[in-house]
């Protein structure tokens, strides 16, 4: 008896980006800043834009499935996590609190959408 995968490229290209992100988070503490280009960034940052870019492929990924409610969800994180890393990454408390209402926001949004 063969088993065979069938593995879908935009499932399975979320679920990498997802998956790196929890693996920079964990080997924080075991490595340095990352030499990008001129700039020493940490691989918590690094984490953090892995997420984003994972949130913000899944907003496609379910939207072309038709799961709406699944496709607005991610859309929503994608938006408010950027903002929460950008906000301090920049200096700019303006972004870190407009993440916090996006986020506030959107969960509220979330939850009257899924009750209808």
């Amino acid at each position: 008896m063969t088993t065979t995968l069938d593995l879908e490229p935009g499932p399975v290209a979320v679920g990498c980006l997802v998956g790196l992100s929890g693996l920079l988070f964990l080997v924080t503490p075991l490595v340095g800043s990352v030499p990008i280009g001129g700039l020493s960034v940490s691989p918590v940052a690094l984490s953090a834009v892995a997420l984003t870019a994972g949130f913000t492929l899944g907003t496609v990924v379910f939207a072309r499935r038709g799961r709406r409610l699944f496709a607005l969800a991610h859309g929503v994180f994608a938006v408010a996590w950027a903002l929460l890393v950008a906000g301090p990454l920049l200096g700019n408390g303006d972004l870190l609190l407009a993440g916090v209402v996006v986020l506030v926001a959107g969960v509220g949004f979330l939850v009257n959408q899924s009750r209808q």
